[in-house]
């Protein structure tokens, strides 16, 4: 049976109150095993690493806190809370599932205040792990990745085959896809972007959410298209190129022998667009591939222009950092591995159990 199309999605479900998000094609083929993930927030725990040392001393007191079954942004709100600070005084690098054991660092600007005593804020729910001082805020995006430990429950299919499959990910790396959390419960987030495009008002953070999940399923559909033509880990003619791990990028028109080595070594991936306003970068055949996606979805991609979103690139692949595996007796599956920030598991889970 073949993978289905990346260009799934009609234009009458694009009118519906929910949007239905396509089944995205595996880099690697059929799944080799189904499983339950997230059975209890114990199976899937997310440590942060940050990008950078706090230095020790400044206004600003950086928090580790490990928190279960609590999502980012209501934690930072308690944190003004007790601290006696505006909520845009407190920082964090980014967003955390609520359901999981998180480790993440936040921010409080205390400048000129002692700190208080943060053994009073935790709860069964939240910890204090650590408390160091900085000078400056901690601002969204200075994370260098995520470490995850997650178990796979009532596991079953083929144990060789996952073990192949995780061998090939472990030296092949995965598709970078933005996980179904991203596009809220059947594509919800998608279908408030068509609605805000069309008219519609929202707050600032949700219009930031709605906006993100359309700009990601572009990247998605595009990705699909590039592993659908087996050239999702392969160099296309004017192509941007990102460096493993990095935010560090070029474009080549034609890439030379050395570029496709690196490629093929894992040190530099091709890309796609996170689409907006601006220069898309890329030409000739990695052009071609995502203008045909872009005019199937000129409502999205025009309604991102119209509303000042920014074009930027992402890449195509990423690498997973010390992949690690061991079977549970006959029905769970361990896994611990390291993926940059801004990539999601739930793109290794899907090569092996699908999502």
């Amino acid at each position: 049976m073949s993978e289905p199309s990346a260009l799934v999605l009609s234009d009458d479900l694009l009118r519906m109150k929910s949007t239905a998000i396509p089944v995205w094609p595996c880099a690697y083929g059929r799944p080799p095993g189904r499983g339950v993930i997230r059975a209890a927030a114990e199976d899937f725990r997310v440590d942060e690493c940050l990008a950078f040392e706090p230095s020790g001393t400044g206004e600003h007191v950086f928090l580790n806190i490990e928190k279960t079954g609590e999502n980012t942004e209501y934690v930072a709100r308690q944190l003004a809370r007790f601290a006696g600070v505006r909520q845009r005084d407190v920082g964090y690098a980014g967003l955390k599932d609520r359901h999981a054991v998180t480790t993440q660092w936040f921010s409080v600007w205390l400048p000129g205040k002692p700190d208080p005593d943060w053994t009073a804020f935790a709860s069964d729910s939240v910890k204090i792990l650590q408390s160091l001082r900085h000078a400056r805020k901690l601002q969204r995006g200075a994370l260098a990745g995520n470490r995850f430990k997650l178990v796979i429950r009532e596991w079953r299919g083929d144990k060789q085959a996952t073990h192949d499959r995780l061998q090939a990910i472990r030296t092949g790396g995965i598709a970078n896809y933005f996980g179904p959390q991203r596009f809220g419960h059947e594509g919800q987030n998608l279908a408030q972007a068509l609605a805000l495009f069309r008219g519609a008002k929202a707050g600032r953070e949700q219009r930031s959410l709605y906006l993100s999940a359309a700009r990601s399923f572009l990247f998605n559909q595009i990705l699909a298209r590039r592993i659908e033509q087996k050239n999702w880990n392969r160099a296309l003619a004017g192509d941007v190129f990102f460096f493993d791990w990095s935010h560090s990028r070029f474009h080549a028109e034609k890439p030379d022998p050395d570029i496709i080595a690196r490629i093929d070594a894992g040190n530099l991936h091709p890309s796609g667009a996170l689409w907006g306003r601006g220069d898309v970068q890329v030409s000739l055949d990695a052009l071609a591939t995502e203008q045909a996606l872009i005019e199937a979805h000129a409502e999205i991609a025009e309604g991102l222009v119209r509303s000042g979103v920014e074009a930027d690139r992402r890449p195509l692949r990423v690498n997973v950092r010390e992949l690690r595996w061991e079977f549970i007796g006959e029905t769970a599956l361990e896994l611990s591995f390291g993926l940059p920030a801004g990539s999601y598991a739930t793109a290794l889970l899907s090569e092996i159990i699908g999502l």
